[in-house]
Order: C-alpha cells, then sequence, then structure tokens
C-alpha cells in the first residue's frame, strides 16, 4: 500500500467534546491504526491540540469529516508520511 501511513494535524477544538471522546472517534475509522492526542495550550473557550494518526491509506477527507463533526477544526497538516514504510526523521548538522 502506499497511500497515506501518518498525519500530524494541528487542530482547535472547544473543551467539549474531551479528547478522550474525539481519540475513540478517530480510532474508529476503518484505517487508522492508532492515534494520539497531545494537548499543548488552553484557553477560556477552546483547546489546541496535536493529532498523530497512523495507519494504512488514511482517508484525510473521512478523518477531516470527524474532526468538524465534533466541533474543531484543523489549523494546518504538519506532518504526512506516505508509501511502502514509515521514514523516520533524522536529525542533520543544521538541526543542531
Amino acid at each position: 500500500m502506499t497511500g497515506i501511513k501518518r498525519l500530524v494535524l494541528d487542530v482547535l477544538k472547544p473543551h467539549q467534546p474531551s479528547i478522550l471522546e474525539l481519540a475513540k472517534a478517530i480510532a474508529a475509522l476503518k484505517h487508522v491504526n492508532g492515534v494520539n492526542l497531545s494537548l499543548y495550550e488552553v484557553d477560556t473557550q477552546t483547546e489546541n491540540i496535536k493529532i498523530t494518526v497512523e495507519g494504512v491509506n488514511i482517508d484525510f477527507d473521512e478523518l477531516e469529516r470527524v474532526i468538524e463533526d465534533m466541533g474543531a477544526v484543523i489549523h494546518s497538516i504538519d506532518e504526512v508520511a506516505a508509501g511502502i514504510k514509515l521514514v523516520e526523521e533524522v536529525e542533520t548538522l543544521q538541526d543542531r
């Protein structure tokens, strides 16, 4: 399979539903093998979260629909991995 294997998203969501409920909804998608939600900023009405999704041939449109149905919005796609295998980033001299 050469479809999308990993997506990292910057998402803004209301306090409700919780990140537990959002994680369960994303994990239930057909081609998702795992999901990680990290809360990194909270204000009076919203939460900024990073969502990392891994799977085989992830359907971005379906994923976006679930996120939006939960009242959240995708700010940006911060990482995409596709192809036969996942390629992890390596540190280069410029990163040091």
